[in-house]
């Protein structure tokens, strides 16, 4: 007895040849769009992670400068004092070259 005995046979088969593909393209999809998911999910948690380590450097910057206010008063008098020593050592250089 053949496989195939009418036109009908035939199309049967074509149909059930055509849903089997169609299930395993579906499940390629589906397999495909899961592998895009998961990888746009790592994505979102390593950026997660960048964000909070820029955070809590932005929050070490913040107080290490509020730490260190205290101390620009002793910084900027510092500073005052070199540029005046600075200014007394270029005129003490100019009137040696006015003597020589």
């Amino acid at each position: 007895m053949p496989l195939i005995n009418s036109a009908q046979d035939l199309l049967y088969v074509a149909i059930a040849l055509a849903v089997l593909l169609l299930a395993i393209f579906t499940c390629w999809a589906i397999f495909y769009l899961a592998m895009i998911l998961r990888q746009s999910f790592q994505v979102v948690k390593e950026m997660r992670d960048r964000l909070h380590k820029v955070d809590e450097l932005v929050e070490a910057l913040k107080e290490k400068i509020t730490h260190s206010a205290s101390y620009l008063l002793l910084i900027g008098e510092g500073v005052k004092r070199l540029v005046e020593v600075m200014q007394n050592r270029g005129e003490k250089k100019e009137t040696r070259k006015k003597r020589t």
